[in-house]
């Protein structure tokens, strides 16, 4: 791959990370403070740091490094992004961003490291199944 399309790869990879990473622990600290659920908490911090763990594989320092704050056209906030009605709007509004991010981190992935794409396959389906769990409850 070309450097210039491995860095935009790089760059996308860590803000998709960034993302995964604060809307799962939005979820988790809804599952933690707002349903009182230990094992549903436990759950969200583990996919949390096995995440971590797949991305790991494909280079953080040089994620880091692409992240280009100051030129990202989508840095924008859309006015949905301000309105929740209730504990259920933020941890429905957290999850569907943690599974899109995570699908995104899988495809870009899988130009790296097919154990890493398939270990992000995983953690994605693991957030389908916990958030059915959530939902019921919430």
């Amino acid at each position: 791959m070309p450097r210039v399309s491995q860095q935009k790869i790089y760059r996308l990879i860590d803000a998709n990370f960034n993302r995964a990473k604060e809307a799962l622990r939005v979820c988790e600290d809804m599952c933690r403070f707002y349903l009182d659920a230990p094992a549903l908490t436990r759950q969200y911090k583990d996919i949390r740091h096995k995440l971590t763990t797949a991305v790991v594989e494909l280079e953080i320092k040089s994620l880091i490094q692409a992240r280009s704050i100051e030129t990202d056209v989508g840095r924008g906030s859309t006015p949905s992004e301000f309105r929740r009605r209730d504990g259920g709007d933020i941890f429905y509004a957290n999850s569907q961003r943690a599974k899109e991010s995570v699908r995104v981190l899988e495809e870009c992935a899988k130009l790296f490291t097919a154990p890493a794409a398939r270990k992000l396959k995983r953690l994605r389906y693991q957030l389908y199944a916990i958030e059915k769990k959530v939902i019921s409850r919430i």
